[in-house]
């Protein structure tokens, strides 16, 4: 049975919401009723986007690279009851085969951008109150072959996650992280595990032997922002069918 959230009248705002995981969550706050904001880089997607979630829908084109466009869409949406950052960038290399800007790139959307979302946001967050959510990954906690950048960068989201939920915990805003683990159906993992072979033995290395869904991260998600977990900040919580719990035992350098 499937637990059900009303977030009708609430305003959320998705950095990176127009597709994969970070779609799944926006379109889980709609069914539940939320207004919701949704930005990304290319025009074309948040316009797909907003015309899946509906009439109550915003979309923004923008990098979270740039602090001032970032802020401007902040300001131009307004009040927000839940703040979801998940705009992220990945690609498998190894560390010495890696450009200083190819690992610059992920530190900065990743990293960088979350830090330019959270600071845009705090003035508009309602306030006691408010929710913020951060997506982050398992490469924060569990060091992973041809992922360096991704580690170092969401191990920083974690931090910052942590830092955030004290400073703003005065003000009632709750800040959390949620860790998904191999989600099907999306541009990570399909980079991640681009053949029939490294599918399988992604869904072998998951204690539940399954893929997740987006909906499933969209669905805690809804808890984690609701009244539910009111009491809840400063956790990283792993949605990844006890992936983190395994030690995430993938080595990318065996699934070309």
């Amino acid at each position: 049975m499937k637990a059900t959230f009303d977030f009708t009248g609430a305003r959320v705002f998705v950095f990176g919401g127009t597709s994969g995981i970070n779609l799944g969550i926006a379109k889980c706050f709609g069914a539940a009723g939320a207004a919701v904001a949704v930005a990304s880089r290319k025009q074309e997607k948040v316009d797909a986007a907003v015309a899946e979630l509906g009439a109550q829908a915003k979309g923004y084109a923008l990098d979270v690279r740039d602090a001032e466009a970032v802020e401007a869409a902040m300001a131009d949406w307004g009040e927000t009851d839940v703040l979801i950052s998940g705009a992220a960038g990945n690609f498998p290399a190894p560390a010495v085969a890696m450009s200083p800007n190819g690992f610059k790139s992920v530190v900065d959307i990743d990293l960088l951008g979350t830090f330019h979302v959270m600071k845009a946001a705090f003035p508009h967050l309602k306030k006691p109150g408010a929710s913020v959510i951060n997506i982050s990954a398992p490469q924060a906690q569990v060091a992973m072959a041809m992922q360096s950048h991704v580690c170092a960068a969401k191990a920083g989201v974690d931090m910052l996650t942590k830092s955030l939920a004290i400073e703003w915990g005065s003000a009632g805003v709750r800040v959390n992280a949620i860790s998904p683990g191999p989600i099907d159906d999306t541009e990570g993992m399909a980079r991640l595990a681009p053949t029939e072979g490294a599918r399988k033995a992604v869904k072998r290395s998951v204690p539940l032997r399954r893929y997740g869904a987006a909906e499933e991260i969209g669905r805690a998600c809804l808890w984690l922002a609701s009244d539910a977990a009111a009491y809840v900040s400063g956790a990283i919580l792993p949605v990844d069918g006890g992936w983190l719990a395994a030690g995430v035992p993938l080595d990318l350098t065996q699934m070309g």
